[in-house]
């Protein structure tokens, strides 16, 4: 399980990065998402969302899908089978 803060929000970026997704932070009234656009894998975070509406739906995003974890260093390989494994409770 993940803390509410900012350094968790940042593990859970530069995994997502990792794995190859770029995660852009914009404004307006949608709900976050990920998305493949022209092979370019983009994550888009409504700006205005809390810290743990941003932790929960990277989190939840991370959970949900299957990823390619053949060229992911050993530590981002452990700290995505550790999130696959658990369930975020905030």
């Amino acid at each position: 399980m993940l803390p509410s803060t900012a350094h968790s929000l940042e593990k859970l970026e530069i995994l997502l990065k990792a794995l190859g997704y770029k995660v852009r932070y914009e404004k307006g009234t949608f709900k976050t998402a990920a998305c493949l656009l022209d092979n370019h894998k983009i994550i888009v975070i409504n700006k205005f969302s809390s810290l743990d509406a941003r932790i929960a739906a990277l989190y939840s995003l991370i959970q949900t899908n299957s990823f390619d974890t053949q060229l992911l260093a050993e530590k981002h390989k452990q700290f995505l089978w550790s999130i696959q494994q658990t369930q975020l409770a905030l």
